[in-house]
């Protein structure tokens, strides 16, 4: 799991955003805490090259509550080979 960034607000509408590093995730990337719960998915990625936004949607609201201020991390997903280029010919 990579470090995604600390949570600076979390909203009622079942989003939190994140403020990110440099190393930007790709959306739909799966979101999780500390403890590697599973907190939701990124769905929008804005603001500076420096330290980007990051909305992170929330699968349980609940979980707003207490995530002001905490560390988040991603877990990047493998190619899954659809880049690679086949040889044709054979």
């Amino acid at each position: 799991m990579e470090f995604l960034g600390i949570v600076d607000r979390a909203g009622d509408g079942g989003f939190a955003v994140v403020i990110g590093t440099k190393d930007v995730p790709d959306v739909g990337e799966r979101v999780f805490d500390s403890k590697k719960n599973k907190i939701g998915t990124v769905k929008r990625i804005f603001g500076p090259i420096e330290e980007p936004f990051i909305t992170v949607a929330v699968d349980d609201p609940a979980v707003l509550k207490g995530l002001t201020g905490k560390e988040v991390y991603t877990a990047r997903r493998a190619q899954n080979g659809k880049d690679k280029r086949r040889n044709r010919r054979n």
